[in-house]
This record gives C-alpha cells, structure tokens and sequence, in this order.
C-alpha cells in the first residue's frame, strides 16, 4: 500500500543574494506521523519551515499540501488549508489571560473581523471550546492568568493552544523544546505526542533525546541539502550525520 502524502516539496530552493539557503530540498511527510526536521546550525531548518508556511517565497521549486499546489499561496492561505505553526519566539498576546488568547484564536477560523469591540456574551460562545483545548495542554490552572505571567514551559504549550484552535490537519513545530528545562522538556514532548493522536507533525528540534522519543521519521539537512532520513537508528549510525553534528559542536 502506498504511503499518503500530506506534505511534500519537489526541488525546494531559496536563495539570499546569492547566498543558497535551501537547495534541492524533496520532502516527504507520510499523514499520521511525527516527522523531525534536524541538522547542525545553518543547515536551513528554519528557512524550510518559512517556505512551507509561505513567509519565504521559494526560488523554485514546488510545494503540495493535501494534494493541492500551495506554492503560489499566501501565509493566511496556507493557514486556512490546515497548516499550523508555532515559531521559535512565543506568538501569543501577553497581557491577555490564557482564555481570552485561545478564544481570540478561535475567532480566526471565522476568516472575518474580530469581535474586540462587541459584548462579551458575543466570545462566550467559544469558552466551551476554548477551555476543552486549554485542558488539552494542561493550562487548566492558569486559565485567567495573563500570558506574560505563564512560565517559560507553559507559554509554549499555550501557543500550541491557540495554533490548535484552527484545528489544523498538520501541525508544524519550531523548536518546541528551546529553552525549556527537564521538567517542561517532557511535559511538551507528551502534548505533542497528544496531538500526534489525530494530526500530523512536522517539528524542527535540536534536543536528540526529544527526536529519539518521539519521531518515526527523520529528515537531516545540512547546508541547506537533505543529508540522510530514516527511523532514528538509522539516522543516528550514518557516518555523514556523525560528521555534520560532531563538526557543528553538536553531540
């Protein structure tokens, strides 16, 4: 039986003024799956991440979401199709409780204007919703605490909440774990795992535990080229990847 696609480039390239930061990039991520996006720094993780989801515009090459060519869309296309991303940098808003932030993120499916001005009896037909996924990411107990008092664990898990709002098909992952300590590490590897139920995953990680545990399959890039993919045993005895991690100061 034939893998399914949901996610698949074809010669993806970008260039910066003639810098080449992704070069003949040909992914391919089976439906169902945790797919990691790994290398050394430089490899061109985060530049792939920014052309699946359209903030870059590629060079060449093509891009097929759900069998559908995506290349040509734009971000908020992208995001109505059903692909989600969390980024690097927390995108939530600070000063807005853990509710209302899941709630706001809510109203975007509705692809018309926000309801800021317009009672508050119009929003409380999300808290429902709102609180189901909140209790998702285990934020149960910070529901009316403002964003900016969560720690550092808990605000990622909170922007999960609000990219899982849009309920999307895949969900993409920009360094999940940055930062965080043992007991967040594990405690956002379980969410994603979670999530991983019912929608596919594609996460870029530098935590190799984290990649280990959770992945079926992982793509390696290396100067912006795909460098080796497979299952983690088979990744992490290529001597090429040895090569490239042990050269970037990586264990």
């Amino acid at each position: 039986m034939s893998e399914d696609i949901i996610l698949a480039t074809e010669d993806l390239t970008k260039e910066f003024a003639g810098f080449v930061a992704v070069s003949g990039v040909n992914l391919r991520v089976v439906r169902g799956t945790i797919h990691a996006l790994i290398g050394p720094n430089g490899a061109g993780k985060t530049t792939c991440f920014n052309l699946l989801t359209k903030f870059h515009i590629p060079t060449r090459g093509r891009i097929v979401f759900n069998g559908k060519d995506v290349t040509a869309l734009q971000p908020a296309d992208i995001a109505r199709l059903g692909l989600g991303r969390s980024f690097q940098i927390s995108a939530v808003f600070p000063h807005l409780s853990v509710l209302e932030n899941v709630r706001i993120a809510l109203q975007r499916k509705r692809g018309g204007s926000f309801d800021f001005w317009r009672s508050a009896k119009v929003l409380d037909e999300y808290n429902e919703r709102a609180r189901a996924l909140i209790a998702d990411v285990g934020l149960e107990a910070f529901v009316d605490h403002a964003a900016v008092e969560l720690p550092y664990g808990r605000k990622r898990a909170l922007e999960i909440a609000t990219t899982l709002a849009l309920d999307p098909d895949m969900l993409l992952l920009d360094e999940p774990m940055a930062g965080m300590g043992h007991e967040d590490i594990q405690r956002i590897a379980a969410l994603i795992r979670t999530v991983a139920e019912k929608r596919t995953v594609l996460m870029v990680e530098h935590n190799l535990s984290v990649v280990a545990d959770l992945s079926d399959r992982i793509t390696v890039l290396t100067r912006g080229r795909i460098l080796a993919e497979g299952d983690y045993d088979q990744v992490s005895a290529n001597p090429e990847v040895k090569e490239a991690y042990l050269g970037a100061g990586h264990a």
